[in-house]
């Protein structure tokens, strides 16, 4: 029986680099995207192999700025995939957009060509906070993008929102999200900025200037039930959305399901192993085209390891987990992790619903802290039934892999 894979393709170019961006991505290499095309296509074809036994049911090309790619590269590399791959007809395909790079041929070209879901990086409904923040487009952009992105035919959208960013008030957050809301999105992530050391926003950490902890929790926790009351559940910490338009891509990641990825900086996750590509755009149109290995990691994942991911990614869900399926999937005791999660139900920060553990909206604000304590239980359960000859895992190892953020998604930690 085929199983079901998804596909991400990084595509690293962007018109101007954000403030706050730590993916990978380049701009002012505009020339560099004929060959880039061209390297990415091969890419494809060469590790057609590994897509045997495997039906693609989702389809992302994130950045860097796709739409900023232009529509002709893009449907270049799905239609190498199709060729190469077997694409579901249901596929879910998509890709990020931001206001000022989308154009109505294209996005009708992209609709002809089987893209089906539109990711539109707005971040604010404020011009200000969009200047603050690097962002090249206006509100009145966003909402521009919008209407032709409908008109185009992309009935499955979804918006991107931050909060926590400089100078922002809790009316404008309010004022983002509600008129966010208004256009009637199928899908909403909103993410708290995280200031990534090497980035120009760096210099506002510990600032007067960001919104503190308490205010940040203040802003997450009016976006859950502003939003819950607009008609979007709430699926996983930064994301919402509308009866079954959850991101079918993104919840592989968070459910521990397999991708594999294809372009510089692209990862995947195939056959119980990790690996990464070179973060390197013009290294990696140079392997491709020398037929050199462009793998940059390649790391295993072992059982206890697996362990570890199974807590911290689907506890960032509102699915959580449980117990039968930890000791299922695992055949391990659960006791430990059980005993903390019934005195975080006491404080209000998770709850147990139908067999499964999940954490409140208050839970999510501290999940880095909660989920670490549990990988800590854990590992102490572990220890307890390592043999003598056997060495007990490592605790340090194990919680940074909470924090190391190898997968393709956005760091989602509010506050």
């Amino acid at each position: 029986m085929e199983k079901n894979l998804g596909i991400y393709m990084h595509i690293p170019f962007c018109a101007g680099r954000c403030a706050y961006c730590d993916f990978y991505s380049t701009s002012g290499q505009e020339d560099c995207m004929p060959d880039y095309d061209t390297a990415l296509r091969r890419h494809i074809r060469e590790y057609a192999p590994q897509l045997d036994g495997y039906v693609i049911d989702s389809v992302y090309f994130g950045g860097g700025t796709p739409s900023y790619y232009g529509a002709a590269r893009l449907i270049s590399a799905l239609e190498t995939l199709k060729k190469h791959g077997h694409v579901r007809l249901d596929a879910e395909i998509s890709f990020e957009a931001n206001p000022d790079s989308v154009n109505k041929p294209d996005l009708v070209k992209l609709r002809r060509a089987g893209f089906n879901r539109i990711s539109i990086g707005a971040q604010s409904m404020s011009d200000d906070r969009l200047h603050d923040i690097g962002r090249r487009h206006t509100t009145e952009q966003t909402l521009q993008a919008v209407s032709v992105a409908r008109a185009a035919g992309f009935d499955n959208l979804s918006l991107d929102l931050m909060y926590g960013l400089p100078s922002q008030s809790r009316a404008d957050w309010e004022d983002t999200v509600t008129r966010a809301a208004a256009l009637k999105p199928e899908h909403l992530s909103c993410y708290g900025l995280k200031l990534e050391e090497g980035t120009p926003l760096y210099i506002f950490k510990d600032s007067p200037f960001l919104p503190d902890g308490d205010e940040q929790a203040d802003m997450y926790l009016y976006m859950v039930e502003t939003l819950s009351r607009f008609g979007y559940k709430q699926y996983e910490i930064s994301n919402f959305a509308r009866r079954g338009y959850e991101s079918r891509h993104n919840l592989k990641y968070w459910l521990g399901d397999e991708y594999l990825g294809f372009g510089a900086a692209a990862h995947s996750f195939i056959g119980g192993t990790r690996y990464s590509v070179i973060s390197d755009l013009t290294e990696y149109t140079r392997r491709m085209g020398t037929g050199e290995s462009v793998i940059a990691t390649v790391e295993e994942i072992s059982e206890y390891e697996a362990l570890g991911e199974y807590l911290m990614l689907r506890l960032r869900t509102t699915r959580g987990i449980s117990e039968e399926e930890y000791t299922g999937i695992y055949h391990s005791s659960m006791e430990l992790v059980l005993n903390l999660l019934r005195d975080y139900e006491k404080q209000g920060w998770a709850q147990l619903r139908e067999g499964r553990w999940r954490f409140t909206p208050t839970g999510f604000l501290l999940s880095n802290t909660l989920i670490g304590n549990l990988l800590e239980a854990q590992t102490r359960q572990h220890t307890l039934s390592v043999r003598p000859w056997q060495t007990p895992p490592d605790i340090d190892q194990q919680t940074s892999l909470f924090s190391d953020n190898r997968w393709r998604m956005k760091d989602i930690a509010p506050v």
